[in-house]
């Protein structure tokens, strides 16, 4: 009866481990979870130590604040990670989606940057998110429509997206952007940023999808393997595109509370940022072979990023350091993963 019921029901396979795990004592999952929780105090209380200044609202808004656009892209690559595949080029779509948006906004004279002037300024934001939505839906159709190797494919993506950011800006910063564009990356609500109560919302929206949606439990069947969840109905090709497309309108919406945050647009907006967001998502507990993660666990492992960073500037450490500790965090991480989990590697 048991194997009846894994079969006709996509996300039973996730069900019945989550029970023996229950039975055993602790659920694996949720220690995963939960794994960074105690590290977060640690570095409250050496962060306390090394300055009073820490645990201020102004910093810890601060910490958050710096948070909101690096916690969009983790919550797109926990989302993709756990469907078993990886996409690259997110750390392009914060950047080149909104210089196209601006790009054919902005008047075409009488600006520092000229632009198309084909739309009306409010549409810049829809612009936007609809640019994210095509780069993903490109990375899908050749990811899943022709079979190619999806991280060779996102890599070239990424490079391309960066060129194509570079030739569209000139190679410079976009400062005169429309105020309907830089709204949300400005604005305050009920005393916080709203970028701060946006990213809580959509981590809210990611979490409830993966526990309780259809879908949402079927991307762990899919990342662990990808064969069996075919064979039990569930549409592994559309549910892993619409995760892309997904994935990349997060991107995008990174790049418009970056761009509303800072008031411009760099022409090397999100460059480097695919270090920190891979860093973030696997000491979050997510795994990079498909199946296991929380989009729980990865804000954890934005947090505890972003507090190493705060806590290293208000003890003078030279920012130099930062990129050397995201790849010594993920290899830290890859180890301690390696060991509690049991699992052998190949």
């Amino acid at each position: 009866m048991s194997a009846t019921t894994d079969v006709t029901d996509p996300a039973a396979g996730v069900a019945p481990t989550t029970a023996k795990g229950s039975r055993r004592g602790i659920d694996p999952g949720l220690f995963r979870e939960l794994s960074l929780i105690p590290a977060i105090v640690v570095l409250g209380l050496i962060g306390f130590i090394v300055s009073p200044a820490f645990l201020t609202s102004d910093n810890l808004i601060g910490v958050a604040q710096q948070s909101t656009e690096l916690s969009l892209l983790v919550l797109a690559t926990a989302l993709i990670l756990i469907s078993g595949r990886m996409d690259l080029s997110l750390e392009s779509t914060i950047g080149v989606a909104p210089v196209i948006a601006v790009w054919l906004v902005l008047p075409t004279s009488g600006a520092r940057f000229t632009g198309l002037g084909l739309l009306p300024a409010w549409t810049a934001i829809p612009l936007c998110l609809l640019v994210g939505a095509v780069i993903g839906a490109v990375n899908g159709f050749l990811v899943l429509k022709l079979r190619l190797n999806g991280f060779i494919v996102t890599l070239g993506m990424l490079t391309m997206l960066r060129g194509l950011q570079v030739a569209l800006s000139e190679g410079q910063s976009l400062v005169e952007l429309p105020p309907s564009f830089t709204y949300l990356g400005k604005a305050s609500w009920w005393g916080a940023p709203a970028a701060i109560w946006i990213c809580g919302v959509l981590f809210a929206l990611g979490s409830a999808a993966l526990a309780w949606l259809r879908h949402g439990r079927a991307l762990y069947a899919i990342g662990g393997n990808a064969e069996a969840a075919r064979t039990a109905g569930i549409r592994v090709d559309r549910i892993v595109f619409i995760v892309l497309v997904v994935g990349s309108v997060l991107a995008a919406f990174a790049g418009i509370l970056y761009s509303g945050h800072y008031g411009s647009i760099s022409a090397t907006q999100g460059s480097g940022w695919i270090f920190q967001v891979f860093a973030a998502t696997v000491i979050g507990g997510v795994s990079l072979n498909g199946g296991k993660g929380s989009v729980f666990g990865a804000l954890t492992g934005v947090l505890t990023l972003q507090l190493v960073v705060n806590v290293m500037t208000l003890a003078g450490v030279p920012p130099l350091w930062n990129q050397f500790l995201n790849g010594a965090i993920i290899i830290v991480a890859l180890v301690i993963s390696r060991f509690a989990s049991g699992e052998k590697q190949e």
